[in-house]
């Protein structure tokens, strides 16, 4: 293990945002966020195209900082829709880039935070990494099944902030993460929720097999939603984009912004109020329903994202469920903290990071 002073830049793309926040060892220096307007985002024909805009902000950072890519020891990059991954830390290679590029499991703006580290890093042989990939998979067989053979259940989710927070509450107790069966909800433009059964999430609820969000359409009726794709209306890109992206309070109340949606409530919107309820009710269900994979023996369940920052909200989802457990809740996300920490091991030499060698 070296005691070197390293210096980390970290990089996380969100749908409408981009966060960046430079580390000496475990000490943030400098955090930046710029959000984008969700009419810049569209104006967009795909996220690929957003790769110049998002890779100008990256420089603009640095450059404000005093910073250059020569002094940093390493880039933590979220993960992008890889293939299914371990947990931990992956060396970011080209193979990573072209399946990102190519080939992504889901189109999400984070697949560009390791094609644009990649491609500012590889030049000065820099090393990029990834951590906790959101396809960190390791979800028990039975939770894969469904009553189509063609189609299972896939690990998709928050994964990098869901088991950052995770290991945080079960450090605050004092107890080993691998002691603890939690359930956290990732209250986000998505939402996803997961079961971590002694320091293993063995199960998930994606973003689209579980609640609405402010940008998701969540689980929709299967029937309905295949007469929708016959119906001539949408062609597959229009309807993906609805139900991922422009579905979900968008689509209800044309707005992803919960400030909007609970100031329309306090005016006596009760249509604002019934949608905004609902999604509080489907996170409820769906910790409910995550609950009976340890048998109900749930030690603690956590809020975290964005949306915990919301009493309104938050007071909804916990009337519904601390009857299992007891509720922590921990607003906003540790991304950021946990892409640097994670690389931050990795260059100490406390963890080891796996190669990606998946086509």
């Amino acid at each position: 293990m070296t005691t070197e002073a390293h210096v980390i830049l970290a990089i996380n793309f969100g749908s409408t945002s981009t966060k960046l926040c430079l580390f000496q060892n475990d000490t943030e220096i400098r955090r930046h966020q710029v959000d984008h307007p969700r009419s810049e985002i569209n104006g967009y024909k795909n996220i690929l195209a957003q790769k110049e805009m998002r890779k100008n902000h990256v420089v603009s950072f640095l450059e404000s900082s005093n910073v250059i890519l020569a002094d940093l020891s390493a880039i933590a990059a979220r993960a992008g829709a890889t293939p299914p991954l371990n947990p931990g830390a992956y060396r970011v290679n080209q193979a990573m880039v072209d399946r990102l590029i190519y080939h992504p499991v889901a189109d999400h703006p984070a697949n560009l935070c390791a094609i644009i580290a990649w491609e500012m890093a590889s030049p000065l042989n820099l090393p990029v990494y990834i951590y906790d990939s959101g396809t960190v998979d390791q979800m028990d067989d039975v939770a894969r099944i469904t009553g189509l053979p063609e189609l299972k259940r896939k690990s998709l989710g928050h994964m990098e902030n869901m088991r950052a927070v995770a290991k945080e509450v079960a450090a605050k107790d004092g107890r080993a993460y691998e002691a603890m069966n939690l359930i956290v909800a990732h209250l986000g433009g998505g939402i996803t929720l997961s079961v971590h059964r002694k320091g293993r999430m063995v199960d998930i609820i994606s973003d689209d097999g579980g609640p609405f969000a402010p940008e998701r359409a969540g689980m929709l009726p299967a029937i309905d939603l295949v007469k929708l794709c016959y119906s001539g209306r949408y062609d597959e890109g229009t309807l993906l984009k609805r139900i991922r992206g422009n579905g979900g309070m968008i689509a209800r109340l044309g707005t992803a912004d919960a400030v909007e949606v609970e100031r329309r409530i306090r005016n006596n919107d009760e249509t604002a109020k019934l949608v905004y309820f609902a999604m509080a009710y489907q996170v409820a269900k769906a910790i409910g329903e995550l609950a009976t994979v340890v048998d109900g023996d749930v030690d603690k369940i956590v809020l975290t994202g964005g949306l915990a920052k919301s009493e309104m909200f938050t007071k909804w989802i916990c009337r519904k469920v601390s009857f299992i457990a007891p509720v922590v809740i921990i607003p906003g996300e540790r991304e950021l903290e946990s892409l640097a920490l994670g690389t931050l091991r990795v260059l100490q030499g406390v963890e080891q990071a796996s190669v990606y060698d998946i086509d």
